[in-house]
């Protein structure tokens, strides 16, 4: 038992001792300034551009260029966690029908995140394209965990659908 304890210290002291010895024989002075140069501002500035690209689209405009049935081909990825049909319960996530036009976090008998059942708006075509770019980012603090839909046209598919999907359509003009 001896031996082993004695052998694993020797092996620590070993590899301890070469670590120090190849620092010595290769030193590497280290430059005084940085070779590569982050500038701050350039950083902020291209993080706010990629986000108004996400929704510089007017989604009223992208209308004319979709339709609902492509968006009921899109929700598909919503249906995992929300029902859509008219009297359909809730799922993992709120029941959609009649969503745009409602306020935000209103969904009977759906327990929602404070940042949700706080927000204080009503579900409109601009509210709706914006939370679904990135939900997380729309609404802080929302237990959505979908990563969203960068595309803008899919954006407004699945909005038309959306719309069809209630007793009372938000008007598009």
């Amino acid at each position: 038992m001896n031996k082993i304890i004695v052998s694993v210290v020797l092996a620590i002291i070993l590899v301890l001792g070469i670590n120090k010895i190849t620092d010595v024989i290769f030193y590497v002075e280290k430059p005084e300034q940085s070779a590569y140069r982050v500038d701050d501002s350039t950083s902020a500035t291209n993080t706010t551009s990629t986000q108004v690209d996400y929704g510089s689209e007017n989604i009223l405009a992208l209308f004319a260029s979709t339709n609902a049935a492509e968006g009921a081909k899109i929700f598909k990825k919503c249906a995992a966690c929300h029902s859509i049909a008219e009297g359909g319960g809730n799922k993992i996530g709120p029941a959609l029908w009649g969503v745009l036009g409602r306020s935000i976090g209103s969904a009977p008998d759906y327990k929602y995140s404070k940042a949700m059942a706080s927000y204080g708006k009503n579900w409109s075509f601009e509210e709706m394209d914006g939370f679904l770019i990135k939900p997380k980012e729309w609404i802080k603090g929302t237990k959505m965990a979908f990563a969203g839909l960068k595309n803008a046209k899919d954006r407004a598919a699945v909005i038309l659908y959306m719309n069809e999907n209630t007793n009372s359509p938000l008007p598009i003009q």
